[in-house]
């Protein structure tokens, strides 16, 4: 498979958190770039397209997008 990522990801395994109109669930932080992220769920069919992610330790909010999933991990693009 082609790499396509602009900057390498460091593996991180942080908590982190889903948002969306209200709404908030825990996921776990998989790996981390400047320009996205991989996050894991408990339940993939329940994240929508776009969301913020806030990482728990920082607490610092991206607006992301999803641009891959395979069974509960997510892969994200940062907006």
């Amino acid at each position: 498979m082609e790499e396509r990522r602009k900057s390498q990801r460091e593996t991180v395994r942080q908590n982190g958190y889903v948002s969306h109109m209200g709404f908030s669930t825990r996921c776990t932080i998989v790996n981390l770039s400047p320009e996205g992220a991989a996050i894991e769920v408990s339940d993939a069919t329940s994240i929508p397209r776009t969301f913020k992610l806030m990482t728990a330790n920082d607490r610092v909010v991206r607006n992301c997008r999803i641009v891959w999933i395979k069974q509960n991990i997510l892969g994200l693009e940062f907006d």
